[in-house]
């Protein structure tokens, strides 16, 4: 998952590269914690989170659960457990963070401590916690920062990493077998004398039957059972459960700075590679047929047009046969006294326009930051409060670019269009947001956004986004509109019939296809990071992605506008909308495809969960690529009836 801690603030820098190794160092904004010998090292824990199972790779629930459920009956601390401080991102994806009665002290060993007194279950919790173990939920620790994982070996590098997260418990002969003993493994690294950092942290969980606490009071020594003897929660009656720990301290070459890299391991780079190669042959292929088809054809057209009007038909000696064989040559010339027409439902294309481009820049800066390092994943939600900051103070370029849209389109309806702007698309996410949270909280998941964060996000965007976004209107309206490069004649032109891919669906469908092209092995990992709880850090095949993604976009678009212009269709500004973001449709049924190969929830509230986000990412991803065509577009038509010399 996106896993990135507290607001950005003297941030971590994460170097990304290619290759199968990715180094990360640290700014001078985040100190190391140093500590000494036999001081006290805090222990966090964090909300269970379903993983994939070993059996066939599946996840089988897409909710969370907090850490001191009821249910779980994990030890609490004295005085109950307190919240860590978290960023806006990191509630939003659901982290919960709190403090844990785990007693470690740098470089003192333990053996079989005991956590608190004996816990019961009951039949209700037994069953709860043993769906859970079915579900292959996982723990989530963190020491100083860090995710406490389990090691892992690549088969293809023979290369260790660690894996963040641990097992609740494991399945055996069909029989769930609950974990109640971790064996707690910290690497530390010796700065100098008496000062160490801590650089990594591994826990294997063991299911110990026949466990219980020996001492009283503050003895927490225990006896930590029979390994030979699983502990199995009866469904049927009451189980006593007791939680022990062990703690080995472990000296490591491994430095603070490169403390991150066996979290962010590179699974076979020679698929992105391949990817990415792939989908450049894609952007150098379409890039020669613009050149080809549209620059040189298009030249000839304007040569041979722009001499027609200093010569005369009648110069030429053609009469009707030469104005008939330019106009079968290329009938985009024949529109031009319509091409700049305003189009239906200019208002709502204009909004989504604005709405497309702030979602644009949101996306390019953030991409961006993360690549040079500006998004380190040791702060938890940093990722996602970057994106919310960034799409907030980019609410001025989506009024000012909706507003300029507007202008050139001679709309009328100036007041609609301010309020609409900063509110159409945001209102849409938020309504689909708000109710899908409501599932998420009917089911006592701690993945359910707060309502005060919800608060706050609405009081973000009523102070900020909105005067923002109203007063890029403003200026986008004042400012004096060029005119168009030709007149618009009074009475429209007859738009004859379409056949084939020109038709609005079929030219829409194959368009979309190729940008979709340029992403979607990308797209797997980003989405198996959201729905697997995983790291993602390979933001640098990300920003290449990214690039080859509006380079794709744009081409094709202007293929598909250059097309229907040629058969004396008009009506681009729409189609070029609607063929860019058509990519969302295969974002949206890929996202279908992963369900039925990487997913299997077993709750119908799963499965609307999952369905109702991909739907909400597949709309915001048609917005933003339909922007891209847009524009692309824009300057395409503007360039070629500029060339033209037309009285």
């Amino acid at each position: 998952m996106f896993t990135l801690d507290r607001l950005p603030t003297g941030l971590a820098l994460f170097v990304l590269t290619s290759s199968q190794l990715a180094s990360a160092f640290y700014l001078p904004g985040i100190t190391p914690t140093n500590y000494k010998t036999g001081d006290l090292v805090q222990l966090n824990v964090n909300h269970l989170t379903p993983s994939q199972s070993q059996k066939d790779a599946n996840v089988r629930s897409a909710f969370s659960f907090d850490y001191y459920h009821h249910a779980f009956h994990f030890c609490q601390p004295d005085g109950g457990p307190q919240s860590v401080s978290e960023s806006l991102g990191s509630i939003l994806f659901g982290d919960r963070i709190q403090t844990s009665p785990y007693q470690l002290k740098m470089q003192v060993n333990e053996t079989c401590r005991a956590v608190c007194d004996e816990a019961v279950f009951e039949p209700r919790d037994a069953k709860f916690v043993n769906r859970r173990i079915h579900q292959s939920y996982n723990l989530n620790w963190l020491v100083d920062g860090l995710p406490a994982g389990q090691p892992y070996k690549d088969p293809n590098t023979d290369t260790e990493f660690y894996m963040p997260g641990f097992a609740l418990g494991g399945v055996q002969n069909e029989q769930p077998r609950l974990n109640n003993h971790y064996d707690i493994l910290i690497d530390y690294h010796e700065v100098r004398r008496e000062q160490h950092r801590i650089v990594g942290i591994t826990v294997e969980p063991s299911s110990f039957g026949e466990s219980k606490r020996t001492g009283d009071g503050e003895d927490h020594s225990a006896d930590c059972g029979n390994p030979d003897v699983p502990m199995v929660l009866d469904e049927d009656g009451q189980s006593r459960v007791t939680w022990t720990y062990s703690v080995y301290w472990r000296p490591s070459a491994t430095s603070f700075a490169t403390r991150w890299d066996k979290y962010l391991h590179v699974y076979d780079p020679k698929i992105h590679w391949f990817s990415l190669i792939n989908s450049a042959v894609i952007v150098i292929f379409l890039i020669g047929m613009v050149s080809t088809v549209l620059v040189r054809t298009l030249r000839k057209d304007i040569k041979r047009y722009n001499r027609l009007d200093q010569l005369g038909l009648d110069d030429l000696g053609g009469g009707d046969s030469v104005e008939d064989g330019v106009v079968e040559d290329s009938g985009w010339k024949l529109v031009h006294g319509d091409v700049f027409r305003a189009p239906k439902h200019s208002l709502a294309l204009a909004v989504l326009v604005g709405n497309g481009a702030q979602l644009f820049m949101m996306t390019g800066f953030t991409i961006a930051f993360a690549v040079i390092g500006f998004l380190s994943p040791s702060n938890r939600g940093s990722l996602a409060t970057v994106m919310i900051l960034l799409y907030t103070f980019f609410g001025f370029i989506g009024g000012y670019v909706s507003s300029r849209v507007y202008k050139s389109f001679s709309g009328t309806k100036w007041k609609p269009l301010f309020v609409l702007t900063p509110s159409a698309v945001p209102a849409i996410v938020f309504s689909v947001f708000f109710l899908l949270n409501l599932f998420v909280w009917a089911r006592q998941s701690s993945g359910a956004v707060p309502f005060t964060t919800m608060l706050v996000i609405i009081g973000i965007w009523f102070v900020i986004t909105l005067p923002l976004s109203i007063a890029g209107s403003w200026i986008g309206f004042k400012q004096p509109q060029k005119d168009a490069p030709v007149r618009t004649n009074q009475i429209p032109r007859q738009i004859p019939p379409a056949s084939g891919y020109l038709r609005p669906l079929p030219g829409i469908l194959i368009v979309g296809v190729l940008p979709f092209g340029a992403i979607f092995v990308e797209l797997y990992f980003v989405m198996n990071s959201l729905w697997s709880h995983r790291i993602y850090y390979m933001f640098g095949f990300l920003f290449l992605s990214f690039g080859l993604l509006i380079v794709t976009s744009a081409a094709v678009t202007i293929l598909m506008v250059y097309f229907v212009l040629c058969a004396e269709n008009y009506h681009w500004q729409w189609r070029a909308f609607a063929s860019s973001g058509a990519s969302a449709i295969y974002v949206f049924a890929y996202s279908l495809l992963y369900w039925a190969r990487m997913l299997n929830f077993s709750s119908f509230t799963g499965g609307l969960l999952y369905l109702g986000y991909s739907l909400l990412i597949s709309f915001l991803w048609f917005v933003m690529s339909g922007t891209t065509g847009f524009f692309a577009s824009w300057v395409f038509v503007h360039r070629i009836y500029g060339s033209l010399k037309v009285d």
